[in-house]
């Protein structure tokens, strides 16, 4: 085993064994993102009408995409699989309602672009609220919004921003994973605050739900960097041609 294999393996030992220990021992975590009935109907409307136009672009895009570029499918697929996965590791947030857990959406901001990124987690919400009871129905505009609009959109500006400041693709992958996690639970934070504060100052409130967030999300944050800069390794080393047709960009430039 060469060296750079044996350190991409320990570094997925170090960040999924502890993970998969917190999946073995926690019982009480029915429902993660937004949970059915936490906001109320008008605010769960509004965040719908907000996500769908998004949405709406993302598939405009896609089946432009696809006819044009067929292998644009499998790389739909992975990433779909990759954001319904790796937002499936729950962490509970007791104080505000709701779970923590990494997104995957840099993964895919990254490979697709942030507006197929919303489709892709608008995808992967779906799924988990009809056959795993996380997140709601009247709940999936408001949580394909944090993760999807939010998380996408950071994460994709956090990258091409630092590749435009030449820093290397790893470190914009790890940054790009770290930004797409907390803007993801700020606008979650945010929506939280606006749903359920009553009579409560917005300001106030919004504070609180967010410092609640802060014990699991500042290492979930850390812990998806590595999970981002991870698969921007592998695709570097593997298939850097993807790299190079997704930005156009000469392979030995991509590797500086």
């Amino acid at each position: 085993m060469d060296k750079n294999t044996w350190f991409f393996k320990s570094t997925l030992l170090v960040i999924f064994t502890p993970l998969g220990i917190l999946l073995l021992f926690e019982t009480n975590a029915f429902a993660m993102h937004i949970s059915e009935g936490i906001l109320p109907l008008t605010w769960a409307v509004l965040w719908y009408l907000l996500m769908i136009p998004f949405l709406g672009i993302g598939i405009i895009q896609i089946r432009k995409r696809v006819k044009k570029e067929p292998y644009l499918k499998p790389l739909l697929g992975l990433s779909s699989a990759l954001v319904f996965v790796i937002s499936l590791m729950p962490i509970p947030v007791p104080i505000a309602g709701t779970c923590s857990h990494p997104c995957g959406t840099a993964i895919s901001a990254i490979i697709l672009g942030p507006f197929m990124s919303v489709v892709v987690s608008f995808c992967a919400l779906l799924l988990q609220a009809l056959f795993l009871a996380h997140g709601g129905l009247s709940t999936l505009g408001s949580n394909t919004l944090s993760m999807g609009v939010a998380g996408s959109f950071a994460s994709y500006g956090v990258f091409l921003l630092l590749r435009k400041l030449r820093f290397s693709l790893p470190v914009c992958g790890f940054m790009a994973g770290l930004m797409a996690d907390w803007a993801t639970y700020s606008a979650t934070a945010m929506q939280l605050a606006l749903g359920v504060r009553g009579e409560e100052a917005f300001l106030p409130l919004f504070s609180k739900i967010l410092i609640a967030f802060i014990p699991t999300q500042l290492p979930l944050g850390v812990l998806e960097g590595f999970i981002t800069l991870g698969v921007i390794t592998v695709l570097l080393k593997r298939r850097p041609d993807l790299i190079e047709f997704i930005y156009g960009l000469r392979t030995q430039e991509v590797r500086a």
